[in-house]
């Protein structure tokens, strides 16, 4: 699998941990552990990227740097 940042943080809202990867727009899970989020969204990720190659939609390469957010 290719390394894609991912960022999770705890939503109240929610009441659970979201994991987000920003480089695969819209590609997020969430889980009621920090561990449960980020392995929902491993799995999210893989799914993101077969069905982005299955519709021919082109896959971001991981930028392997941390991203800038303000």
């Amino acid at each position: 699998m290719d390394k894609y940042e991912i960022i999770i943080f705890w939503s109240d809202e929610d009441n659970a941990f979201i994991a987000d990867v920003p480089e695969l727009p819209g590609c997020m899970a969430h889980g009621p552990t920090h561990r449960a989020a980020l392995e929902s969204v491993e799995e999210a990720m893989r799914l993101w990227i077969d069905t982005a190659r299955e519709f021919g939609d082109p896959v971001p390469e991981p930028k392997r740097r941390r991203l800038a957010l303000a």
